[in-house]
């Protein structure tokens, strides 16, 4: 009963429309910066990026991380599905940042970049495997072959035991009525988005698959990658399957001597 909200009558899929409306960034980035930028710094201090390494940015939205990682001096990319999202993002470009509208599906500027993060669950979303090998493929195939990878990724086993079912957030003028539910597959969650201001209210429904840390062992594997660490949350402590709310992950090209 609930695939009739997964896509719009436009034939976008849920993520083209959802992302791309101003409800959504009210929804997820109505705060201030400073929980993104101490993770970012966390994140710097343990990799230790050379001075003036490039940096791609995947699933960036409108630029959030990637404007901080610019701002140390680090020369960054941003892409994004999203017009509005990389429209308004743009306004923040400079010589070291830059964006562009762009599917993870498609390659993007292979064996060019030191890092490459994906952040906020930016992932997960598609309808098949195939997809989302195609945007594993993506990120591990933009970096130099002793570039780094990083992702972001909500721990399954923690969402599950921790969901709410039911809630009613309000932002200013915008009521969100938000659902959740899962099944053997994936999380969902429907949100009522109701604007006084504007007279305005719509329904999406987010899909998310489930993967584990396994699963992206598979993925990565398939694409010539080793995960070398996991983090379980913004402030890079150990991974606990049932306790961290995040599954963080630091991966680099497989090489001969990780097969002895």
């Amino acid at each position: 009963m609930y695939d009739n909200y997964i896509c719009c009558m436009s034939g976008q899929t849920w993520y083209q429309e959802w992302f791309d409306t101003e409800y959504y960034h009210t929804l997820y980035f109505h705060r201030d910066e400073k929980e993104a930028r101490l993770f970012i710094e966390k994140l710097v201090d343990y990799l230790k990026p050379e001075p003036h390494s490039r940096m791609l940015d995947t699933g960036c939205g409108r630029g959030r991380h990637s404007k901080i990682l610019a701002s140390m001096g680090f020369y960054v990319t941003g892409i994004d599905l999203s017009p509005s999202s990389i429209q308004i993002a743009k306004q923040s470009e400079t010589e070291n940042l830059e964006f562009f509208i762009h599917d993870i599906r498609q390659p993007f500027r292979c064996n060019y970049y030191h890092y490459v993060f994906n952040f906020f669950t930016s992932f997960g979303y598609f309808k098949t495997q195939r997809e989302h090998d195609d945007a594993m493929s993506t990120l591990a195939k933009a970096l130099l072959p002793e570039g780094i990878l990083v992702i972001d990724y909500l721990n399954v086993h923690y969402a599950e035991n921790h969901m709410i079912f039911h809630e009613t957030k309000k932002i200013e003028n915008i009521t969100y009525e938000i659902t959740r539910w899962h099944d053997a597959s994936h999380f969902y969650k429907k949100i009522k988005v109701t604007d006084s201001k504007k007279n305005f209210c719509k329904e999406y429904t987010e899909k998310v698959a489930k993967f584990s840390l396994g699963d992206f062992n598979d993925m990565l594997s398939y694409q010539g990658m080793q995960i070398r660490e996991v983090f379980g949350n913004y402030a890079l402590e150990p991974y606990h399957t049932q306790h961290s709310p995040r599954l963080i992950l630091i991966a680099s090209r497989r090489f001969k001597d990780d097969y002895s």
